[in-house]
């Protein structure tokens, strides 16, 4: 890509977004700018990826063919105030803010090119899994430009329909907590059983990591119902530890939590249409 892309807010995914598009070689160092309050942390990435970096946030994206808004979701009303008006008329914004509508930002910056998308933490390594959707006058131009910047984080996937926005905030974004969570119960329970710490944690996540991909390697892709009746023997440990867990109530913890993530995010959505963008400008992050 030929225009400079400018990250508003220079946190953890911002970061893995530079990383990925440098790595993968999708887009050279000086053409990324990123932009916040914090000097110290600007003065980080820029020696890590040798980026531009301003403290102005309009000024980072008045000159950006794509600003990419990775700001907390608290601070986003704030940062849309200040770069109303400021954004070039054919730029396409791409935002990583849990819950905010395409309609709150589109709406915030008097601007009809936006992208919404929902990466999860494995993106700031490049192995994550993103889904995304556009508002109706981003040009086709614009899908393929936002695609390449998403692959830098991981697979994509594309929706036609926004609401699945807020399923995949549920699902894919808020995953690996539930993940880390229930690795950090087996590395307790290892480390109850007598296993030092270190080996627990060893342990559980070599079995985490090849279980997964044991999965995704299969040729014939089977249920996942089917790769637990195969290490399930009848009367054997497996059985027992299932058996405990079903009657624990395990399958309707997790679909109660995501179904509990899934409201959080559409309650998210809900408070930013009822509280719109105030008319003064603020350069904030």
């Amino acid at each position: 890509m030929d225009g400079k892309i400018a990250f508003i807010g220079p946190g953890v995914m911002a970061e893995g977004m530079i990383s990925g598009l440098i790595r993968q070689k999708i887009e050279k160092p000086e053409n990324l700018i990123a932009a916040g309050p914090s000097l110290e942390r600007l003065t980080e990435l820029q020696k890590r990826y040798n980026i531009a970096i301003d403290t102005d946030n309009i000024k980072a994206a008045q000159v950006a063919e794509v600003v990419v808004l990775s700001i907390k979701p608290q601070k986003l009303d704030r940062v849309l105030n200040g770069l109303r008006g400021n954004i070039q008329s054919r730029a396409l914004v791409l935002s990583i803010v849990a819950g905010a509508s395409i309609e709150k930002i589109s709406q915030g910056l008097n601007h009809p090119y936006v992208v919404r998308s929902m990466p999860n933490t494995p993106a700031q390594i490049g192995e994550g899994i993103t889904v995304w959707t556009v508002s109706p006058k981003v040009s086709d131009e614009q899908k393929v430009q936002a695609r390449r910047i998403l692959t830098a984080l991981g697979e994509e996937i594309f929706v036609e329909e926004e609401n699945y926005l807020d399923m995949a905030t549920a699902l894919s974004g808020t995953g690996p907590a539930y993940v880390f969570l229930f690795m950090e119960a087996m590395v307790d329970a290892g480390v109850h059983l007598g296993f030092p710490r270190r080996i627990a944690e060893q342990l559980v996540a070599k079995t985490v990591r090849g279980s997964v991909e044991y999965y995704l390697r299969r040729e014939d892709q089977v249920h996942l119902a089917r790769l637990r009746n195969e290490v399930t023997s009848p009367g054997g440990t497996s059985a027992a530890a299932l058996y405990y867990l079903e009657k624990a109530g395990f399958r309707t913890a997790i679909s109660r939590a995501i179904w509990a993530a899934y409201e959080r995010s559409r309650e998210l959505g809900k408070d930013a249409r009822a509280h719109p963008p105030e008319n003064h400008k603020e350069n904030s992050d």
